[in-house]
């Protein structure tokens, strides 16, 4: 790594709403690591989310919310030359901030994620791993919980995340794969099962599919998101 890239300072922005059980574990882990900042950039949590948070020594600022919106704000407020986003049910693993500053050394990387790994002792789930790792390294396409990072001036450059009410992790990667390579760091990042458990595995997995599919068809984020939230309520109900 040249010497430059170990001194960058890596900002890691975390949008919460209503995050109170995960929000400590999330942030313990990604303070054991050398030069960091933590930014949590929450939505309106009625949970004390964002009290938690500052009683860890977590500079917390409020949005309005939305993941694009959030994550936008949250990297406006950041100060590092690194920028990764975290979300707030997923672990980073030992050693990330090596990792993601030997990603962005090699030339042609223009940003990087991690493997991943799903908190839940189950076959399917090692399956679903396994397609979103190779989509990852073979389709240069990881998604949020999969804590992509970037330099802040590509991140600039590129004028943050798209203000889409879904799919802005996937809008975004699209962006960046035009601009260079996006490097896998194999050490994988422990994401919470929680979204295969309220919905199954099968379900979770087809509907993901087809929010992609339509979006590519042309469906409109509003009523991408319209659906997607209504698929998740009526699982609750059930």
């Amino acid at each position: 790594m040249p010497p430059e890239n170990r001194h960058l300072k890596i900002s890691i922005i975390i949008p919460v709403l209503n995050e109170a059980p995960t929000i400590a574990r999330v942030i313990s882990t990604a303070l054991q690591a050398k030069n960091v900042e933590i930014i949590v950039a929450d939505g309106g949590s009625s949970d004390g989310t964002a009290d938690i948070a500052k009683s860890l020594g977590i500079r917390v600022i409020c949005t309005a919310r939305g993941r694009a919106v959030q994550m936008n704000a949250g990297a406006a407020a950041a100060t590092g030359e690194i920028l990764l986003f975290l979300h707030a049910d997923t672990l980073l693993p030992r050693g990330y901030d090596s990792g993601a500053r030997e990603a962005l050394a090699k030339p042609s990387a223009v940003a990087g994620a991690f493997q991943l790994k799903i908190e839940a002792r189950r076959f399917c789930l090692r399956l679903v791993e396994t397609g979103v790792n190779w989509r990852s390294n073979f389709l240069q396409m990881p998604y949020g919980d999969q804590a992509i990072f970037l330099k802040a001036a590509t991140f600039d450059k590129m004028g943050g995340f798209p203000d889409l009410p879904l799919m802005e992790d996937f809008e975004f990667v699209r962006r960046l794969k035009k601009q260079g390579r996006i490097e896998i760091v194999p050490q994988p990042v422990l994401t919470s099962a929680r979204r295969w458990q309220q919905l199954g595995v099968i379900k979770t997995t087809a509907i993901n599919q087809i929010v992609i599919i339509a979006y590519f068809l042309g469906v409109s984020p509003d009523r991408l998101a319209f659906w997607y939230k209504g698929q998740k309520k009526n699982s609750s109900e059930n």
